[in-house]
């Protein structure tokens, strides 16, 4: 069976003191990101055991439907409908806290999950670190495969060449110790940009992964696609039911569509592809700045941010209440150079 299974403080206080959303989720998704296991030394990338284990008691008694993330990349790409509350577990890195503790609540739980992993890190290796006999050993038995490149490249600082050529790298590591390449990718720190989506499309990549927080829908841009990032901080059981539950802000013309910044801060918008009940209780929250202006005409929605990103990493997040528990939820992450 498991072969086929796998915000700032104030913004979680206002998702769960307000009401609550409804709509189906044939369209729909919600893909969760792990680092580590049991690991703090890196306080962002852990999740505690205890965690993990209530995450996937709540996805065994939810009525979620837990689907390898190939699967649902493939729905989008043949306009399938998912089942409702579909959700895919993916992790990030070759931590061996995956194989020695993630993967065995996993497979206890009958659940499958997709690792993205940087093969310099694997050629590296080290105590810490997952071996490719252990990724191996994973891919054997269905467990899906991703890529983050060799270096885990910083793409906003890489050159065209640099990242072609890390792609390049990647492949013939993997296609060496795995027989074949992913076609699936994650976004190193969740920093992508229109010029590297490019070249991944060049380079036979089918999706790319964010780490922005959100629900997908299935007729969004493949390659920046949202993630809900959980560790020790963000792993609690609420703010977990919560995000599970999301269902997407369904949206078109995003403006600017390039995550990496040439305006800062960006005259950001986007157009509703479809009505949507109480869409005037939409909230939009900046990073550095709580909740921004929201200027609505018609189905578009522009979303004014007072002050610039600082270098580096900077996110958006917009939430619309509703009935039955569910939240419409839409993240963005944005790269200052």
């Amino acid at each position: 069976m498991w072969k086929r299974c796998v915000a700032s403080a104030a913004l979680i206080g206002l998702l769960l003191a307000a009401p609550l959303a409804s709509a189906g989720a044939a369209d729909s998704a919600v893909i969760l990101l792990y680092h580590r296991i049991g690991d703090d030394r890196i306080a962002g990338l852990n999740t505690e055991p205890g965690q993990m284990e209530a995450h996937l008691a709540e996805l065994r008694q939810g009525g979620y439907a837990v689907r390898p993330l190939a699967e649902i990349v493939a729905a989008m790409g043949t306009d399938q409908p998912l089942p409702e509350k579909t959700v895919a577990i993916t992790v990030d890195d070759a931590s061996l806290t995956v194989f020695d503790r993630a993967w065995p609540r996993l497979k206890k739980a009958g659940m499958d999950f997709t690792l993205f992993i940087a093969t310099d890190e694997v050629d590296r290796g080290g105590p810490d670190i997952m071996s490719w006999s252990q990724i191996r050993e994973l891919a054997a038995v269905g467990i899906g495969i991703g890529s983050q490149g060799a270096a885990r490249l910083h793409m906003s600082k890489a050159t065209p060449d640099q990242i072609s050529a890390d792609l390049a790298r990647a492949r013939q590591r993997f296609e060496a110790e795995l027989g074949r390449a992913p076609t699936l990718f994650a976004w190193p720190g969740g920093e992508g940009s229109a010029e590297a989506t490019e070249i991944l499309r060049q380079a036979g990549f089918t999706a790319a992964f964010g780490q922005h927080s959100g629900a997908l829908w299935t007729k969004a841009d493949p390659f920046f696609l949202p993630r809900f990032a959980l560790n020790k901080a963000f792993g609690e059981t609420d703010r977990f039911r919560m995000a599970v539950r999301s269902l997407p802000l369904k949206l078109v013309d995003i403006t600017p569509a390039d995550p990496m910044l040439k305006t800062n801060p960006p005259a950001f918008g986007f157009t509703l592809a479809e009505e949507i009940a109480g869409i005037d209780g939409l909230a939009c929250f900046a990073s550095h700045q709580g909740q921004v202006k929201v200027e609505r005409l018609g189905p578009r929605v522009e979303v004014r941010m007072s002050k610039p990103f600082p270098a580096g990493r900077g996110r958006l997040n917009c939430t619309l209440p509703g009935l039955e528990g569910r939240w419409r939820w839409f993240g963005w992450q944005f790269t200052t150079p």
